[in-house]
């Protein structure tokens, strides 16, 4: 991501080494800590198929944030042992999809409570058992769970924010609407000004518009941003600080306006993307070089989803056998 460089030099130094930070690649299947007693754990999307996950230690137990799937669940659990001895109550599902939840049969066996907003449960009714079966059939992880369907979380809540407080810590759950799916909840401490965005907010080119809805998902992204956190742990790309989420608001605000626009001036999804075997294959529309950031391999589908949400009037996470 590109930020505008002040003239004085200091506050140019300052920009650099943000844009340093956002684009990084961080140290992956690593656990770091961001500040006492928050741990962020940057998993490997490309060679496991992991999230990033968040842990928080509280007086006696530790929250952690998202399931991932069964083998990430597996090594946060190896890395926590080494952090710290204090027990696993509750698990945050930010949202239903493999990487995020597909371990929760592991952390509830170990002895916590996975716990999600009620919309998060609904999308795994929605769309389970077939994703699971999908998944099994691909990945030993999930097949050797030996489980028909995917675990959905043992305690939901549906009024926001959620707030989880033992007198030592603040954690506050916020649902701020349907953006990357139904459900995508954040994890905000307050008084560390930490926020845990799952895949609302991601820092590089790891968005998915298959169960999203892309004309609200700016909008939630700037009700996050009033929080105005010192710290962002997005669920996939390294950690950084507010020029993720200013980020990943330009980039959806952008890619999301030029389609449209696109559409209005009587353009084709021939004219934006190019089209190779049925699939978007290459980018033809253009977009700001301040966003290459969250541009990649995934953004000719991003435009083509974009391109179905507007043309059939309907949230893309909502258009019917998509």
């Amino acid at each position: 991501m590109h930020r505008r460089l002040w003239p004085a030099a200091p506050f140019a130094a300052l920009a650099l080494a943000a844009l340093i930070a956002t684009r990084s690649d961080g140290k992956l299947e690593t656990i770091e800590q961001v500040v006492p007693g928050v741990w962020f754990r940057q998993g490997d999307l490309d060679q496991y198929g992991h999230c990033n996950n968040v842990v928080i230690e509280m007086k006696d137990y530790l929250v952690v944030v998202d399931a991932n799937y069964p083998s990430g669940a597996r090594a946060l659990m190896a890395d926590i042992k080494r952090i710290s001895s204090k027990p696993v109550k509750y698990v945050v599902d930010t949202h239903h999809h493999g990487d995020h939840a597909y371990g929760n049969a592991l952390w509830t066996k170990a002895g916590a409570t996975t716990l999600a907003y009620t919309a998060v449960a609904g999308e795994m009714r929605r769309v389970e058992p077939a994703r699971w079966r999908s998944d099994a059939a691909r990945r030993k992880d999930v097949s050797e769970l030996g489980l028909d369907t995917a675990e959905p979380p043992k305690q939901t809540f549906d009024q926001t924010p959620f707030v989880i407080d033992d007198g030592t810590r603040r954690v506050e759950l916020h649902f701020f609407g349907w953006a990357h799916t139904r459900g995508d909840t954040f994890a905000y401490l307050p008084k560390e000004q930490v926020l845990c965005t799952g895949d609302a907010v991601v820092n590089g080119p790891y968005n998915g518009f298959g169960d999203g809805n892309a004309a609200n998902w700016p909008n939630v992204v700037r009700r996050a941003m009033a929080l105005k956190p010192r710290h962002v742990l997005p669920a996939h790309g390294p950690a950084g600080g507010p020029e993720i989420l200013s980020g990943q608001e330009r980039y959806l605000t952008e890619i999301y306006g030029r389609v449209k626009g696109a559409i209005a001036s009587g353009k084709k999804l021939e004219d934006l993307v190019a089209i190779a075997n049925g699939q978007p294959s290459e980018l033809k529309m253009p977009l700001p070089d301040a966003v290459k950031n969250w541009i990649g391999t995934r953004t000719p589908g991003q435009v083509k989803d974009i391109f179905d949400e507007i043309t059939q009037g309907k949230p893309r996470g909502a258009i019917t056998g998509k």
